[in-house]
């Protein structure tokens, strides 16, 4: 079963539209500089899927995306310590899910997203996963 996590981008820096516009062959997660971070793309498998979240203003989960190519060295640095995934996009969310209306589901109170809100790329729990799509809809 494929494992869910949540890639956190500002938009001014790496947008949805963005990643949408890199189509099939998608594009590095690069330039992430975080042990744990780092630690969780190097346990993603091909298929794996994501939540793309746009911090910054907007704060909230906008769409979907697949990892592509498995971990592998960060082309943005030359540091070996450093590694990165490739992902693509896979489909916009109908209705972007705000953080605030994640911190306010007490069904998502233990989420990353909520508990260690500067990680910029983390897990998301098969629960986390289907309350957050079930959001998006209503």
């Amino acid at each position: 079963m494929a494992a869910h996590w949540l890639f956190k981008s500002e938009p001014s820096v790496w947008s949805w539209t963005d990643q949408v516009a890199k189509g099939d062959q998608g594009e590095e997660w690069d330039g992430v500089r975080n042990y744990q971070a780092r630690n969780f793309m190097r346990a993603m498998a091909i298929g794996d899927l994501g939540f793309f979240y746009h911090s910054q203003d907007q704060k909230a989960v906008v769409g979907i995306v697949e990892v592509c190519a498995l971990a592998h060295p960060d082309s943005s640095t030359d540091d070996p310590r450093w590694d990165c995934v490739d992902i693509r996009a896979k489909t916009a969310l109908s209705r972007p899910v705000t953080l605030a209306r994640i911190k306010a589901n007490p069904a998502l109170a233990d989420m990353a997203l909520v508990k260690s809100p500067r990680l910029s790329v983390q897990p998301v729990t098969p629960e986390e996963w289907a309350e957050v799509l079930r959001m998006a809809e209503a």
